[in-house]
This record gives C-alpha cells, sequence and structure tokens, in this order.
C-alpha cells in the first residue's frame, strides 16, 4: 500500500518545515550560535506584532486585496496608545483607543476601495503616507514618552505583556494572544458567513455578487478587522518601545505580506492559511534572529526577505498555471 501525504496536509505543514530549515542552516552555518530556550523565547516574543497585523492581512489577501498601510497603522495606533496613557487613561483606555484608531483606518481604506472603485494597491499605497503624516502631526514629528505624574508606571500594564523574563512565566502574555487570535480567526475563516463570503469574493468576485453575496460591505468589514489587529499590533510595540514612535514599524508591512505569503496565501485571493501564517510570522522572527545573531547587517536581511516573497509568489503562480492545465 502506497503511503501518501494530502496535498492540505503538506500546504499547513510546509511553513513550519521552513522554519526548521532556516534554523538548520543558520546551525550548520554558525554551530557556535545555537538556538536555545531563552533564544526560542526572545523569537516567540519577537512574533506577536507582525504576526498579530499578520493574521489580519491574511482576511485581506485571501479575498484578493492587499494593505501597504499596514506599518503606518501600527504607528499611528501605538502613538494613539501612548496619547491615551499620558492623558491617564490608564492600560484599558490605551487598549480601547488603538483598537479604535486601527478599526478607523481599516474601515477608511475599505471605503476608498469600494466607494472610489480604487485598487486595493493604489488605496492603501495613499493611506500609507496619510496614516504616517497623522501618526507624525499629532506626535510633533517624534515620540510620545507618557509622564507618570503618580508614580506609577501606567505603562507597566502593557509593557509586561510583552516583556520576556518575568517570574514563574514561561511566555510573556502577547504570545499566547497572538495564539489565540490566530486559533479564533482560523475557525472564523472557515466555519462563519464572513469567512466563507471572504473565499468567495477572493475565488471570483463576479460568481460571488451573483450568489448573493454583499462585496461591498463584506470588504469593509474585512479591512476593518485587518486595521483592528493592526491597532493590537501598535499596543504590543507600544509595550516593547514604552513609547509611541510616530516613525516606528517603517517597512514593516514587507515582513508582514512576506509571513501570509509563506504560509500558504495566494495573492490572487481565495486561498489562504492562518496557521500558515503564523508559521510565516515564526520565520521572519527566527531569520532577523538568526541574522542578528550572525552579526549581518540590517540590509541583508531585507535582500533576504525581498526574496523569499518572490520565490513564494513565483511557486504560487506556479501552481496556479498548473491547476489551469
Amino acid at each position: 500500500m502506497k503511503f501518501t501525504i494530502p496535498r492540505h496536509w503538506f500546504a499547513t505543514l510546509a511553513p513550519f518545515l521552513g522554519v526548521l530549515v532556516v534554523v538548520l542552516v543558520f546551525w550548520i552555518l554558525y554551530p557556535d550560535q545555537p538556538m536555545t530556550l531563552k533564544t526560542w523565547q526572545i523569537v516567540a516574543t519577537h512574533t506577536v506584532v507582525v504576526g498579530l497585523a499578520a493574521v489580519g492581512m491574511t482576511w485581506v489577501i485571501i479575498s484578493a486585496g492587499i494593505d501597504l498601510s499596514v506599518g503606518s497603522v501600527i504607528a499611528l495606533s501605538g502613538v494613539s496608545a501612548a496619547l491615551a496613557v499620558d492623558a491617564g487613561w490608564g492600560a484599558i483606555g490605551a487598549i480601547t483607543v488603538a483598537l479604535a484608531t486601527g478599526a478607523v483606518c481599516g474601515i477608511y481604506n475599505g471605503i476608498l476601495i469600494v466607494g472610489l472603485r480604487l485598487p486595493p494597491f493604489i488605496a492603501t499605497l495613499g493611506t500609507m503616507g496619510f496614516f504616517r503624516g497623522v501618526a507624525l502631526w499629532v506626535a510633533n514629528n517624534g515620540s510620545v514618552r507618557p509622564e507618570d505624574a503618580q508614580g506609577i508606571s501606567t505603562t507597566d500594564g502593557i509593557a509586561n505583556w510583552v516583556k520576556n523574563g518575568s517570574e514563574g512565566q514561561w511566555l510573556p502574555p502577547a504570545v499566547w494572544l497572538l495564539l489565540i487570535i490566530t486559533i479564533l480567526g482560523a475557525l472564523a475563516l472557515r466555519w462563519t458567513v464572513l469567512g466563507r463570503h471572504t473565499v468567495a469574493i477572493g475565488s471570483n468576485e463576479l460568481t460571488a455578487r451573483l450568489c448573493g453575496v454583499q462585496i461591498k460591505r463584506t470588504k469593509i468589514v474585512i479591512y476593518a478587522i485587518a486595521g483592528l489587529l493592526a491597532g493590537l499590533a501598535g499596543v504590543m510595540l507600544f509595550g516593547r518601545l514604552t513609547v509611541g514612535d510616530s516613525t516606528a514599524a517603517v517597512g514593516i508591512e514587507l515582513k508582514v505580506i512576506a509571513a501570509v505569503v509563506i504560509g500558504g496565501a495566494s495573492l490572487s485571493g481565495g486561498q489562504g492559511s492562518i496557521s500558515g501564517t503564523l508559521a510565516g510570522a515564526l520565520l521572519m522572527a527566527v531569520l532577523s534572529n538568526r541574522c542578528t545573531a550572525a552579526g549581518w547587517p540590517d540590509f541583508v536581511e531585507h535582500m533576504i526577505v525581498g526574496h523569499i516573497i518572490i520565490l513564494a509568489v513565483a511557486i504560487d503562480q506556479w501552481r496556479i498555471r498548473r491547476s489551469n492545465h
């Protein structure tokens, strides 16, 4: 009896195998820099910001869209959280303001795309500059550093979520939050009406419209979800930096999109995996950590990430051509 691995199993496991390949390559090249338990804890923590934004981006890409403004939304949300803390609203207020900021940005993207019928690439390229400009404006072209007038740091509640090495804590709460959101996102994509409509729109928008799918409303909701998760990523970045930096997360959209594409999503739409996206985000964090451990300059990492995207898209296009024949 011939044993074969089901195709969907391979598609799910392939991104995780990619993580192992990266670890093995660097272990062969630099055996004096092994991946210890402490290293994996750091990598897991550094996966959070990209991972949260990538879960939302997965929905967008499955719907045959793209969001280039995600880095600017993260920065603006982090600045908004810092302003809320500085105003004395505490951690809960900061999280609420950041989530609202991200959601509004996502809704704005959706309205531009469905209202003006702009290509997602063009619409979000424009809002990438707009949201970054707003972040620079409200932060006075710098950073927002919350003052602690009462002697109790109001950023501690958020900072502890992304802090490694706390007593009795194997992983920071932010990592568990990412895992929970990944599971919920995967279940929603598979079992909810919104998830099925998202796949239908990405597969064939005309057919989805003929089947009664509310295209405009669904796309706005999808971009709102992506913005909401980018806002949450902004909170986590604020917790890591403890300042709202208007210049933060520049270029992070490259890693976010790479995580989604590595995870098996097709830029043509209609296909994607939330669990694969998590593996892609983990691969980005492992790659960054190993490049730093090896002493490589930052531009090398950017060059590698760029070609990972090219390779992943090339494989996807080859798969599409093969299925059409």
